[in-house]
């Protein structure tokens, strides 16, 4: 038998789906009791990986055996509740269902002739952000990988725009010899800003940096004079202290100038989802572009980023693409809003979750993960522990009396295997960066939290 007589045996006697099924869920069922973060000795059997490729083709059930065997136990059990690291979100169940479901049909996400059933979702769930968010009706949403590619998109249609202001067509001209863009944003700017700004042609120079609270928030006393050629980026969730800019006042003077303003709202936009936290969220709808992920606070899985912006045509003409064997429809074309042609439909997953759990779900889960930040902080400072953020959404910033108990806290604490959480610089002190966004993570976890680092201090201390 021949490996494609093989492969199409195996397609359709579906032993291989039924193993998959089987170790997917010994992996669920396994979840609350297994590491956190995996054991070095874990770690370590991955080198069984390290081979060359065979000539020979290999066994399906060999295959199955070793990602289960070696894989399931070097991964993060981000879908338990005491996973705390990098704003990670957990997945909701008809998420997880849905995706599977989903990548069998394994479709292309670029064109309508390509996926009618994701264009038809990315049209609902276009509508369906638009009000969660109260954004304007003739904003477009363009669902890509994650906020560090929305960023790239936002501030692609934002130089476009802001180019053709000054009579100068990036797509025709390119950006060699281009007039100037004013580039603003504060000190507290996310990576992902950087890292895309330069991919379009802007270095560090290129931005002028606006100075920040104690808390993360620009001074609005700071902002400078803008004009129709200028570039501001807010921030909707900072990722150290969870705060929010002053979106009202600040997108005010930004509109009056004519200036665009994008926001870098990863994980901190979905506070508009909740009715007690989304006054973080007032006046968004002012600003001209947003980015802002599923897979963090939404908790669907990965991976699932978004891009909305009110000038479709700013967006559109900067992500063009052209080719004579592509083949636009009348119904939605999911290409003409992203980087890629080719893409996951992942738009799947994120309507699952959005029909799923509704306004009152959204509102219930995004409202849990701020009460549990706020039991975490008061449950740490009562055992010494600094809080050094306002607890205003899902963010705590702890610190020890100096930056050495600070990290052998946090090392102690990420070899405990219990739970996992990140280190940060703050203000000039070492800190630890404390993430609540899993569905999964109740009173309970948060309550052994607290005892693991209060042990840990404890520890080191003697």
């Amino acid at each position: 038998m021949d490996i494609l007589q093989q492969m199409r045996t195996e397609l359709l006697e579906k032993k291989l789906f039924d193993k998959a099924r089987s170790f997917a869920y010994d992996y669920i069922d396994g979840i609350e009791k297994m590491d956190v973060f995996p054991s070095p000795e874990n770690i370590k059997q991955l080198n069984v990986f390290d081979e060359p490729l065979s000539e020979k083709s290999g066994s399906t059930e060999e295959i199955m055996h070793l990602l289960h065997d070696v894989g399931s136990k070097a991964t993060i059990a981000q879908l338990g509740g005491r996973y705390f690291g990098f704003v990670n979100g957990g997945a909701v169940p008809i998420a997880l269902g849905v995706k599977w479901l989903s990548d069998v049909w394994d479709q292309c996400g670029g064109l309508f002739l390509t996926s009618p059933i994701n264009s038809k979702l990315e049209q609902i769930c276009e509508q369906w952000l638009k009000t969660i968010f109260n954004l304007p009706n003739e904003t477009v949403a363009g669902f890509v990988s994650g906020t560090s590619m929305a960023n790239l998109s936002g501030l692609a249609a934002a130089r476009f725009r802001l180019l053709k202001n000054l009579g100068w067509d990036i797509n025709i001209k390119g950006i060699n010899g281009a007039p100037e863009i004013k580039i603003f944003a504060h000190e507290q700017v996310h990576a992902s800003i950087k890292k895309t700004l330069a991919m379009l042609g802007f270095g560090n120079e290129n931005i002028s940096w606006i100075p920040s609270d104690d808390q993360g928030r620009l001074l609005i006393d700071k902002l400078p004079e803008l004009d129709n050629h200028s570039l501001l980026i807010l921030q909707a969730g900072n990722v150290n202290t969870g705060s929010f800019d002053d979106f009202d006042t600040i997108c005010d003077q930004a509109n009056k100038a004519g200036a665009w303003v994008h926001i870098d709202g990863a994980f901190g936009l979905w506070a508009a989802a909740s009715k007690s936290l989304s006054y973080l969220t007032k006046g968004i709808e002012k600003a001209s572009s947003w980015a802002v992920d599923g897979h963090k606070t939404l908790n669907t899985p990965y991976d699932s980023g978004i891009i909305m912006c009110k000038d479709s045509e700013a967006l559109i003409s900067a992500l063009q693409a052209s080719g004579e064997y592509i083949t636009y429809s009348d119904q939605r074309d999911p290409l003409l809003y992203t980087p890629e042609l080719s893409k996951r439909s992942r738009t799947i997953e994120l309507w699952a979750t959005m029909k799923y759990l509704g306004k009152e779900g959204m509102d219930t889960m995004i409202t849990t993960f701020h009460n549990r930040a706020k039991q975490l902080a008061e449950g740490l400072s009562a055992n010494g522990f600094i809080i050094l953020n306002e607890v205003v959404f899902n963010q705590v910033l702890i610190a020890c009396e100096n930056d050495q108990q600070t990290k052998l806290v946090l090392h102690t604490v990420q070899n405990s295997s219990q739970c996992w959480c990140g280190g940060s610089r703050w203000k000039g002190r070492d800190v630890i960066r404390i993430s609540i966004c899993s569905w999964m993570t109740t009173k309970e976890d948060i309550e052994k939290t607290i005892s693991i680092f209060t042990d840990a201090k404890n520890l080191i201390k003697n």
